[in-house]
């Protein structure tokens, strides 16, 4: 989740043409698109499998500290607390930021190529590595915490945490599951201009399911299996409805950037940031503080950066910024951070990939959209589609994606181009199987149902 830094004071918001200018300053030529890639995953002492705490000598914040005095991050700091780290004067150069559990996040430098985004993740998981061989601490890609309570699991000291932990449990039972026990790998890629938005954007949804059925992988909670494939996707299902889910209104007539913009303006406000504090707003309306009426702030008006919190607190399925983010995936191992940049890429940046895309999935119903989705965290790739199953839908985004990325011709110094990337996930759709059934069966054979062997097997 993004990180507030104080700042000047930016553009004042006066109209609602401001907010549309907002999303169309992310159009760009396809010379300048770039892929920004986000994975999180949780901390765990080695010696007792507990979850890394934010403090101690060996917690979250000395972490953050020793990565930032060892390999030159800058500290951003919420009063005397550590909450994430910036990195500059490199091409590879991203941030560090924490999820309200602890889940340790890399989010991605904007990069050209899938190469150079395999390269930003092993270079990031080598130094959390090199210090965590040191410390007695090692990190475990999944998306739903596999061991720990709710109770066990540590809560980050930051501000905007603590106002939607108070706001989440009001709209679902999940709420607070989703913020402390889940874990993501998440793809952020751009737009040419609006029809090239919207064409992408209806693409990324339809699929999104499609994505959670290759990638699921959280089927343990609490040490036991949980009936599910991807748990964490299940968890969406019962968080906010206010702010999550599949927006079949993109597919309807008219969809561009005000559409948008109105949805936003409607989906309930967490927050407002001033002078290093969170004001509690939650259930408020941006309408409202648009026309200076907020009971919280009364005749103040809001500026970009209020708006790009704002938006920032949007959780659907693809959620747009200046860019569009592909939010649907557990959390994985290091082949899954390389594969999923992979995947979209080379169905959304060809354009001949992005049309055969489209052609699959433009004459699927709303209720076929939804009903996929919902039955994807039980039954992944054997999720029922019309005469089929996601299995053969996946089989196709995969080959699409190939071509495109063939098309792409994007090689590194081997001569090599991005399909490498997608070998983990074409085995996957060959097999049938996901890394989730992979992980129960390891689980009744080979670890004789004990959950503690997955953290010797699937660490980083």
């Amino acid at each position: 989740m993004s990180t507030r830094e104080d700042g000047p004071q930016s553009q004042v918001i006066e109209s609602r043409d401001q907010l549309v200018a907002e999303f169309e300053r992310g159009c760009k030529p396809a010379s300048e698109w770039r892929i920004g890639t986000e994975h999180e995953k949780f901390g765990f002492n080695t010696n007792d499998l507990t979850p890394l705490s934010y403090e101690g000598e060996h917690g979250v914040h000395a972490l953050l500290e020793e990565m930032a005095r060892r390999f030159g991050y800058t500290r951003i700091m919420e009063g005397d607390n550590i909450i994430a780290l910036k990195e500059t004067g490199t091409t590879l150069g991203g941030s560090i930021t924490l999820e309200p559990g602890g889940q340790f996040e890399l989010s991605g430098a904007p990069l050209k190529t899938v190469h150079q985004t395999c390269e930003e993740a092993g270079r990031h998981l080598e130094q959390v590595r090199q210090i965590g061989e040191e410390w007695g601490i090692a990190f475990l890609g999944l998306g739903f915490s596999p061991k720990w309570t709710l109770a066990e699991t540590p809560r980050v000291p930051k501000l905007r945490y603590e106002v939607m932990r108070s706001y989440m449990p009001r709209m679902g039972d999940h709420g607070l599951d989703m913020m402390h026990r889940t874990c993501t790998i998440q793809v952020n890629l751009d737009f040419a201009n609006e029809a090239d938005m919207v064409k992408k954007l209806r693409v990324a949804l339809a699929l999104q399911p499609i994505s959670t059925a290759i990638f699921a992988n959280s089927p343990f909670t609490e040490g036991q299996p949980n009936g599910f494939l991807s748990f964490r996707s299940e968890m969406w299902r019962d968080t906010d409805p206010d702010r999550t889910g599949m927006l079949p209104w993109v597919f309807e007539d008219g969809m561009g950037f005000e559409r948008y913009v109105d949805y936003a303006l409607d989906v309930p406000m967490y927050f407002v940031y001033r002078d290093g504090n969170y004001i509690d707003v939650a259930g408020a309306s941006f309408r409202d503080f648009l026309e200076g009426k907020l009971e919280a702030l009364p005749g103040e008006k809001p500026d970009e950066a209020d708006w790009t919190d704002h938006v920032s607190t949007l959780f659907p399925e693809v959620r747009m910024k200046q860019f569009l983010e592909m939010r649907g995936v557990d959390g994985g191992p290091w082949r899954g951070i390389c594969a999923l940049p992979a995947f979209w890429v080379g169905l959304l940046y060809d354009q001949g990939a992005l049309d055969a895309a489209w052609d699959l999935v433009k004459d699927w119903s709303a209720e076929e959209r939804q009903r996929l989705r919902d039955n994807v965290p039980s039954l992944a790739l054997d999720a029922p589609f019309r005469s089929g199953k996601a299995l053969e839908l996946a089989r196709e985004c995969v080959s699409i994606s190939r071509a495109g990325l063939v098309s792409r011709a994007k090689r590194d110094g081997f001569g090599d181009d991005e399909t490498q990337f997608l070998q983990t996930i074409e085995d996957a759709v060959a097999s049938g199987r996901t890394p989730a059934q992979q992980l129960l069966e390891s689980y009744k054979n080979n670890w004789a149902g004990d959950i503690d062997k997955l953290f010797g097997s699937e660490a980083f």
